[in-house]
């Protein structure tokens, strides 16, 4: 079993596309990361990215990958937990450039193996941030109490809408975007916001992803504070799934956050059935070395 790393984003595609395109749901964010990047450049995210690619032996086809681009830790594709683990102790084993890893996002086998070796290598502690759910659209169904209004896809007009409430997510959501000006910028450019509107006013919004392989993925949904408890967050996610359903995705994808009975609920109702579990795990030092005073 063997391990590459590279800082060459043409290399990873011609290595990794095809194992990446080949299951394009469990591996949707690393096909979308890596769009993102062909597109936007190497920096979008901020420094130069690291991946790498895994064969079970030297010279098989890869069955597995990971991409990095920091200041954000390494997002794990579909892989065989062993080759999690031996990718743990790989990267700890390189020092440079890895040692700032304080977390990992993938299904949740792989982060579980990739977790417990990184803290065996390490001496770090581990700890679930956040606990999601991946669903594939099935067959899409209508909004069981279909609100009032209509889908329309994002203007440059609805920019400083779309900013806040990118932001106001983001914040609840407790996630990091870097440049969120730049993402709303490309999304309406290519089609790719949508809103829902309620006599003629945006109460609700949904970002899909450009259809890679077959696949676009759902998300951001974010109904602001004062328009929520109508359904709209539902009704857009339909529109948006059907809009990238009529302009040619076959998989129509989206994340839940399991501690939120709502959101798997009400995207079950539309036809969206679970497909993996995944995990995003966050690293740090031990308890005694964060200068605690260990009490009785």
């Amino acid at each position: 079993m063997t391990w590459t790393f590279s800082t060459s984003l043409d290399e990873f595609r011609e290595e990794a596309g095809a194992f990446l395109a080949a299951r394009p749901a469990e591996n949707t964010v690393l096909l979308t990361i890596t769009h993102r990047l062909t597109e936007s450049g190497p920096t979008v995210f901020g420094e130069p990215p690291v991946f790498g690619w895994w064969r079970a032996e030297e010279g098989g086809p890869v069955a597995g990958a990971f991409l990095r681009t920091p200041p954000f830790d390494p997002r794990l594709s579909f892989m065989p937990p062993a080759a999690a683990a031996e990718l743990a102790v790989g990267l700890a084993a390189a020092g440079t450039g890895f040692t700032t890893v304080t977390g990992v996002g993938g299904g949740s086998e792989a982060v579980r193996a990739f977790a417990d070796a990184w803290t065996a290598a390490t001496g770090t502690e581990q700890s679930v941030r956040f606990d999601e759910r991946l669903y594939r659209l099935g067959e899409l169904a209508d909004p069981p109490r279909p609100p009032a209004g209509r889908h329309r896809l994002a203007e440059p007009a609805d920019r400083e809408l779309a900013i806040r409430w990118y932001e106001e997510f983001l914040v609840e959501a407790e996630v990091e975007l870097p440049d969120v000006p730049r993402a709303v910028d490309e999304r309406i450019a290519n089609g790719c916001l949508h809103l829902w509107e309620d006599d003629g006013r945006p109460v609700a919004l949904a970002g899909s992803s450009p259809i890679l392989v077959g696949m676009s993925r759902i998300g951001p949904v974010y109904t602001p504070t004062g328009s929520r408890g109508h359904g709209y967050g539902t009704a857009v996610t339909a529109a948006a799934s059907a809009h990238v359903l009529a302009h040619g995705a076959t998989e129509v994808l989206l994340y839940t956050n399991l501690a939120n009975p709502t959101s798997n609920s009400i995207y079950q109702q539309i036809g969206y059935l679970p497909v993996e579990d995944s995990l995003i795990v966050d690293f740090r030092a031990p308890w005694r070395s964060r200068g605690a005073v260990k009490r009785p």
